[in-house]
């Protein structure tokens, strides 16, 4: 019997992406090996195109590796069909995403509620109190009956949090949580992430501001499409960076 309080929740060995444009083969990832803990909060960084929302978005079941293992709780999540891994994703995986994703003719907890309502289990009286439970959690209870045009930015992606914990995922995932907010804003949900995980939430967040990154438990550095030591990071960040050489006429 497997002891899963010891196995990581994920766990990523090998894995690799590879998109195919044309005659041209982009290596998107190479070689990710990472394992996240129950109760972690990793924070993933780096630059523009280095393949941290890539990563994200085949942690959460939205895309496919083109090689090595990835498995969620054990499982490996090759071998689940489409429609095992629309269960566990929408069971198992909460996500935040830059842009919120609200829909606009829904009301905040008819939005929050959505992805309840494609539960086997649906039970829309269970339903209504968790959406209770989770807008009060973010601080939304007041705005239920609002539509997402009526939301500040802020008020905005924390009703995104709500959504993404109606469903008491085993694991949230965070693409740039606060990169469509303005400081004040993103101070505010990043604190509410921070919360989140002092209360127990596992986290992984993909963020280029390594002010915010430096704030999760552990931070993961991406560059090429690998994950790279912190020293090897900043070197070959800088190395990027230098200009070129100017060669004699």
């Amino acid at each position: 019997m497997q002891d899963t309080e010891a196995s990581p929740l994920i766990r990523l060995d090998g894995l690799g992406k590879i998109f195919h444009t044309d005659e041209v083969e982009t290596h998107a990832l190479s070689d990710i090996a990472l394992d996240i803990a129950r109760g972690d909060f990793v924070a993933i960084t780096g630059p523009s195109g280095c393949g941290k929302s890539t990563l994200l978005s085949i942690l959460g079941l939205l895309d496919a590796p083109s090689g090595g293992s990835y498995r969620l709780d054990g499982r490996n999540v090759a071998e689940l069909d489409a429609r095992a891994r629309a269960r566990v994703r929408n069971g198992e995986i909460g996500f935040i995403f830059q842009a919120f994703n609200l829909i606009a003719d829904l009301t905040v907890e008819e939005n929050v509620a959505l992805p309840l309502t494609y539960r086997d289990d649906y039970d829309r009286g269970v339903a209504r109190q968790r959406v209770r439970e989770v807008l009060e959690l973010v601080g939304m209870n007041h705005r239920a009956r609002h539509y997402p045009g009526q939301l500040s930015g802020g008020q905005q992606q924390r009703v995104a949090v709500a959504r993404a914990l109606a469903g008491d995922p085993a694991i949230l995932l965070a693409d740039e949580p606060t990169g469509n907010l303005d400081s004040h804003n993103g101070e505010a949900v990043m604190q509410l992430l921070e919360q989140l995980h002092a209360g127990g939430a596992t986290l992984c967040m993909v963020t280029h501001d390594t002010a915010f990154a430096r704030r999760a438990a552990r931070i993961v550095h991406m560059l090429d499409g690998r994950i790279v030591d912190e020293d090897s990071f900043e070197r070959l960040r800088h190395e990027r960076d230098m200009p070129l050489p100017v060669l004699p006429a």
